[in-house]
């Protein structure tokens, strides 16, 4: 059987899309290839938010078929519309002879241009995870729907990620019946360290950190800013005030300053910087919740969330966090708060502040994310691509 050729179009190498994109790639239906937009990438990548530049330590290319195409903007990367500028995208792609396009995100310049072009030349396939959750009405919100419909004119199907991502694909001109489920999905197995390798690694963490057996580690991963809210925890420690909770912030960001001023005082505050993805499942597995806090705008999904459940932990995310509605269930593998409320942010940590509770509550998260998976994702591509 001749497989399918997909043409994927996406920005930059991705820790959490490269292990999908190999998987896909022996698959006895569809042969992928991936047109990377922002070639600059390719040597390095400057994350804003971090303020460092990021080299991954696990390999990103390996196992498929990929092209760096180049981008031409004077000002490069993702940050803005014109940061990703590739004339040569669509002769690249008609070259390789595609019979499908998928895109990842469509603000971009040449990410746009690409599904305008193949529009009715052939099916043009859509990737986000964009939701309503930020929206508050008026007329910015209107004016932003009709351009949002004017862009998915473009597309003849999406993948949706969740309920939540499922949502704003309807409210923005999508039919149901040319939406597909793909869940967001991360490696479960590279973190679930069926060896124990990570759990060790995490014991001489607590140790190095002074943390107890019978301390309950409250773990935030991520930058530190104000999307994400990382202040709330420290607000919630005081209100706590009790050792018997450890919050462990490991990133980096421009709240960092203001982070350490106002927690300076107390000792079950840690923080720990930017760890690369070969170190980033022991810290998960050092702790008994994961906190996902967002107050946005601009959260999406919150893939720390499937991270920390392949680890079996207990999780605690905001309204904000796009997994909310899929992820978390209230009182069984965690719970989740409104956004920004510090009285329920302290009560469920309340709630979680014995250890056989979170254990078992970490039990069944690492039951629940199982389905939510690379092989999941490549299952609904071939079904809907065949």
């Amino acid at each position: 059987m001749t497989r399918k050729k997909l043409a994927i179009i996406s920005s930059h190498p991705i820790q959490y899309n490269a292990p999908m994109f190999a998987l896909l790639n022996q698959s006895g239906l569809i042969e992928p290839k991936v047109f990377y937009t922002w070639s600059q990438s390719k040597e390095t990548l400057f994350d804003k938010d971090f303020g460092k530049t990021i080299q991954w330590d696990i390999p990103l290319l390996d196992g498929y078929n990929y092209e760096f195409v180049e981008n031409i903007s004077t000002d490069p990367g993702p940050h803005h519309r014109k940061g990703i500028d590739c004339p040569g995208l669509t002769k690249a792609i008609e070259t390789w002879g595609a019979e499908a396009i998928l895109v990842f995100g469509w603000n971009y310049k040449a990410h746009h241009q690409v599904m305008k072009y193949f529009k009715g030349r052939i099916p043009v396939y859509f990737r986000g995870d964009s939701t309503l959750i930020d929206e508050t009405g008026g007329w910015k919100q209107w004016a932003r729907r009709i351009y949002l419909k004017w862009i998915y004119r473009n597309t003849d199907y999406a993948f949706y990620v969740g309920k939540n991502n499922k949502a704003y694909f309807l409210a923005h001109g999508l039919k149901e019946e040319n939406l597909f489920f793909a869940p967001h999905a991360i490696d479960n197995l590279r973190f679930g360290d069926e060896d124990g390798h990570f759990r060790q690694i995490a014991k001489d963490w607590r140790k190095k950190l002074k943390i107890s057996d019978d301390q309950i580690v409250v773990l935030f991963v991520g930058k530190f800013e104000s999307k994400k809210n990382p202040l709330i925890l420290i607000e919630s420690a005081k209100k706590l005030n009790s050792t018997k909770y450890q919050f462990v912030f490991v990133g980096n960001g421009h709240l960092e300053d203001e982070m350490r001023s106002v927690s300076a005082s107390m000792e079950n505050i840690h923080f720990l910087p930017f760890q690369n993805q070969s170190e980033i499942p022991a810290l998960y597995h050092m702790a008994d919740i994961l906190t996902l806090p967002s107050q946005g705008p601009g959260e999406t999904w919150g893939l720390v969330v499937n991270e920390a459940m392949a680890c079996g932990k207990a999780v605690l995310v905001s309204t904000k966090a796009g997994c909310n509605a899929d992820l978390v269930k209230n009182g069984v593998n965690g719970y989740v708060f409104p956004s920004g409320n510090l009285v329920e942010c302290v009560e469920a940590l309340n709630k979680m502040g014995d250890r056989e509770i979170v254990q078992q509550m970490g039990d069944q998260s690492k039951l629940l994310i199982q389905k939510w998976s690379f092989t999941e994702i490549v299952k609904s591509l071939e079904n809907h691509l065949k």
